[in-house]
């Protein structure tokens, strides 16, 4: 039985007329019966740096007796003009994830996959504690199993005060070996370990959104090694996204 969480996760490729593909990932996330993708806002447009792809392709399972079998969904990113995803602003800017609903219709009917859900938010934020192992589960340089199409998870820790807003951000720390292509993963722990991580997704909390590296402009490369600290955006910004009806929006988000 392949395990649920690696299901939940599927892989993110950018395609522009102008430019080569792009690696990132993405994750389902379910709410009344509306499914969406949900990745980096950089993975779909990064002003900075010119990046504007006119489509993302996604990975999916269509067979469940083989799990190697896939095909590419094509999900356009804008519609006469119009942006196709949600985004969210808080007192510090925008938030670097966004939310894309998918058409049930247009889906394989065979699609294997889970889908984190409301109930996968933490309830409890003094369930987590600085130090709180989690997983990273994604394509770092667009690296996974080439023959089943399986994401790699990266082993994590919380490196920031849970349940504060790191410099104001939307977001904790943690700490882990990444690498570009990992942008829109999901941050799990394992809180109940009664259930089976197989084949039961509520096996995982889902604590938040790998976006990016941190790193020291004062590093001396010659003797320092990088810090290893990344940003991850608190998952609850999830339940604002896909609370909306309207796409291309910037939801106003309250800080906590």
């Amino acid at each position: 039985m392949i395990e649920s969480l690696l299901l939940a996760v599927t892989r993110v490729t950018t395609h522009s007329a102008d430019r080569l593909p792009t690696n990132a990932t993405g994750f389902f996330f379910e709410r009344d019966q509306r499914l969406f993708v949900i990745t980096n806002r950089h993975v779909v447009i990064d002003e900075a740096s010119g990046h504007r792809p006119e489509r993302i392709e996604l990975e999916l399972h269509v067979d469940p007796g083989n799990v190697a079998e896939v095909v590419a969904f094509s999900v356009p990113l804008h519609v006469d003009g119009t942006p196709v995803w949600i985004e969210a602003v808080d007192a510090g800017g925008t938030i670097d994830v966004i939310a894309i609903e998918l058409d049930r219709g247009a889906l394989p009917d065979t699609w294997s996959m889970f889908a984190f859900a409301p109930e996968h938010l933490l309830a409890d934020l003094d369930a987590v504690e600085i130090g709180t192992a989690v997983r990273i589960v994604g394509f770092p340089l667009g690296f996974h199993d080439t023959v089943h199409r399986l994401p790699v998870a990266r082993q994590a820790v919380v490196a920031s005060a849970f349940g504060i807003r790191f410099q104001g951000g939307g977001y904790f720390l943690t700490d882990a070996r990444m690498h570009r292509g990992t942008s829109g993963a999901p941050v799990v722990a394992r809180l109940d370990t009664a259930l089976s991580s197989r084949g039961d997704l509520r096996a995982w909390t889902l604590l938040g959104i790998h976006a990016s590296r941190f790193d020291m402009d004062s590093r001396d490369e010659a003797q320092d090694e990088r810090l290893s600290l990344n940003c991850a955006w608190y998952a609850d910004v999830l339940l604002t996204l896909t609370a909306s009806r309207e796409p291309a929006a910037s939801i106003a988000v309250a800080a906590a």
